[in-house]
């Protein structure tokens, strides 16, 4: 016997009002969102999904080439190229096997989710949550505050526009929850004419800038001159250039966006649900083509810029000195220099919507990881697994973040950093696991290598940038407690979804329920026949069972009390005279609760269980529960079900004494 037990049911659509039922869209019954059940949303082309994903990661191009010159001189295509290897052999071969192995969005958070065992393991994911988090928000922000800035420095912006930097950023992020209040489908669609409208102005620059260093050879040949007389050899270059990676990495964003987002992925019509090789396959496609065309972008970027461009103009702002013309806005300079006022406005205006669009991708990201995880570990409320109202939330946020910041992208680019880096880092972690794990012993050195790699990136950054990881603690630290305060709120809602019995419960229900209900709830000790006879007599003493009545002993044993949703396993088994059912679950007093709903319904008559009071404090008895799924059983069991079911004449009766 397979039962389905359903938590208390969420809002009901007859019962809400008009702005409800818009806000609460998906949750009742449609869930729009990459976080939707499978079968239930719109799936779309790889390419299509590679543009939502793309807007972020190809959106870096806008400022990339400048920090890499910042960072490095006239080593930058050198640091570039070390950036595009790791691309190439490191981040893309590791992602592709996060899709082969997480091909339902869990991203790599879901291959690490069950290396810490309890407790430690669902803190461990929240923290991961929390790096994510501040990677998304800050995605969102900075691609704000960027696009804020294109709009000011543009030569035919309004002068007025100078110092309201925040309230044009703030406008920017309230236009793009818009977006996804409206719908996803919405978003897609804006994406791809973004993608496309930006990577061919790019090109164009980029083509122009190449062809400007075929008719000008000398400026090659300065810049290679340049190079040895500063590094000597290229040995010292490549050493140069490791050391300045770390600052650089940010052009490795994107790829977890990319496997968060594989439900949007159309697969093979005759795909396995559980292991859908087409979609599998058009997310490889997804990524390897990303990769290509950022790696492309950015080499040829690169060389076009450090060439091109007089190194005074990417002197960033200081107190009293303005900031160079092509500070945070290399092609854009180039753009205006090389193709005119029309043109550099026009390439303007596609940065600002691609700069302003990159939060899509990240605020896709975050509609899929927060309801995969904290509804399912009762950490947030069942209503989180809508779109809308996270919309609103994460909104919320990032007008906070932006704020507090004051929209100055320098200052987020820290805590973008670390929130990037730290979940790379995890990912190769995981991927090294599994490869060690499948005794993969080529894939695992090498994985092995790439993981060193990003945790030495990920630390130079820390050292480099500490507030980056300052804010991203804030973020873990809210997180966490927002989490567990809503664990303990909904501790007592009957999350038992399924229950199993074997062939002795099954016939001893089906006895049982042909007369009065009558279950005696115990916590084992011996578990022999004289145990069960004290009980009986004990409970028929204290709470009035009638002599002659048929009794059920009820067990639950706790078998892993961090989890939130619940399968509970019964098992039937005859103690001399007297027939017990042991159950295995998450939880005591929700599985009892659901059992005696469950045989409720079964025997259509009132169920009756008795317990004996438990000694302690109640405060005590209410952390064991919440940590340890157990407490004062009675009073506990006897909430469950009133929370579950309010009139109190269609509700199981709970008797305790002693």
């Amino acid at each position: 016997m397979a039962n389905g037990v359903q938590p208390a049911p969420g809002p009901q659509r007859e019962r809400l009002g008009p702005f409800r039922r818009w806000l609460l869209k998906g949750y009742i019954q449609e869930m729009e969102g990459p976080h939707e059940p499978e079968g239930q949303h719109p799936t779309h082309s790889w390419w299509k999904v590679m543009c939502l994903t793309g807007v972020d990661y190809f959106s870096t191009l806008g400022y990339q080439p400048g920090i890499a010159i910042l960072a490095a001189g006239a080593l930058s295509p050198v640091a570039t190229l070390v950036l595009v290897l790791l691309t190439l052999f490191g981040a893309l071969p590791m992602y592709r096997r996060v899709a082969a192995e997480s091909p339902h969005g869990d991203g790599s958070i879901s291959m690490l989710e069950h290396l810490l065992p309890w407790w430690q393991g669902k803190l461990f994911v929240l923290s991961l949550i929390g790096f994510a988090a501040t990677g998304f928000i800050i995605t969102i922000t900075l691609s704000a505050a960027d696009a804020t800035a294109h709009i000011i420095e543009n030569p035919f912006a309004p002068h007025w526009l100078h110092g309201q930097e925040v309230w044009i950023t703030l406008a920017l992020i309230l236009f793009l929850g818009a977006v996804f209040l409206k719908g996803f489908g919405e978003a897609i669609g804006i994406a791809i004419v973004l993608v496309v409208l930006y990577i061919g102005l790019t090109s164009v620059i980029v083509v122009v800038g190449i062809l400007e260093l075929l008719r000008n050879p000398s400026l090659l040949q300065n810049w290679a001159g340049a190079l040895f007389q500063q590094h000597g050899s290229p040995l010292a270059m490549i050493g140069a250039a490791l050391l300045v990676f770390p600052k650089l990495a940010l052009g490795l964003s994107g790829f977890e966006t990319g496997v968060v987002l594989m439900p949007l992925v159309k697969g093979a019509p005759n795909d396995d649900h559980e292991r859908p090789a087409g979609r599998i396959r058009n997310t490889g496609k997804l990524l390897a083509a990303a990769a290509g065309i950022m790696s492309v972008m950015l080499i040829t970027s690169s060389i076009v810029t450090v060439t091109l461009i007089p190194r005074e103009a990417f002197q960033p702002a200081s107190p009293g000195v303005p900031a160079g013309e092509a500070s945070g806005r290399a092609l854009a300079y180039l753009a205006h220099h090389s193709l005119g006022g029309a043109f550099g406005t026009a390439y303007d205006i596609s940065t600002i919507l691609i700069l302003w669009f990159a939060g899509a991708s990240a605020m896709a990201g975050l509609l899929n990881i927060v309801p995969r995880y904290l509804p399912r570990y009762g950490m947030a409320p069942e209503w989180a697994r809508a779109t809308r109202p996270l919309v609103l939330i994460y909104t919320a946020i990032c007008f906070g973040v932006t704020v507090f910041f004051k929209a100055d992208v320098e200052a987020q680019a820290g805590a973008y950093a670390t929130g990037v880096l730290a979940l790379m880092t995890s990912a190769t972690l995981a991927v090294t696991l599994s490869a060690s794990r499948r005794r993969q012993k080529g894939a695992a050195t090498w994985f092995g290598i790439v993981t060193l790699i990003f945790i030495y990136t990920t630390l130079v950054n820390i050292v480099e940038q500490p507030g980056g990881l300052k804010i991203a603690l804030l973020f873990i630290g809210a997180i966490i407690i927002t989490s567990l305060l809503s664990r303990a709120w909904r501790s007592t809602e009957l999350r038992v979804h399924q229950i199993e019995v074997d062939d002795r419960a099954r016939a001893m229900i089906e006895d049982e329920i042909q007369g009065d209900i009558q279950i005696i709830a115990n916590k084992r000790q011996a578990g022999d026949e004289a145990e069960y006879a004290q009980k009986a007599l004990e409970m028929c003493a204290l709470n009035g069972i009638p002599d002659h009545a048929t009794v059920l002993f009820l067990e639950v044993e706790v078998c892993e009390s961090s989890d939130f949703l619940d399968e509970v396993r019964i098992q039937g088994v005859d103690v001399g005279d007297y027939r017990v059912l042991r159950a295995q679950a998450a939880s005591v007093p929700n599985a009892i609760a659901a059992f005696l709903l469950h045989i409720q319904k079964l025997g259509g008559k009132k169920a009756h269980c008795y317990f004996s009071w438990s000694e302690g404090n109640p405060l005590g008895h209410l952390l064991r529960f919440i940590v340890f799924g157990e407490g004062d059983t009675a009073p506990l069991t006897r909430e469950v079900l009133r929370r579950a079911v309010p009139d109190p004449d269609q509700r199981p009766a709970i008797h305790a004494a002693g």
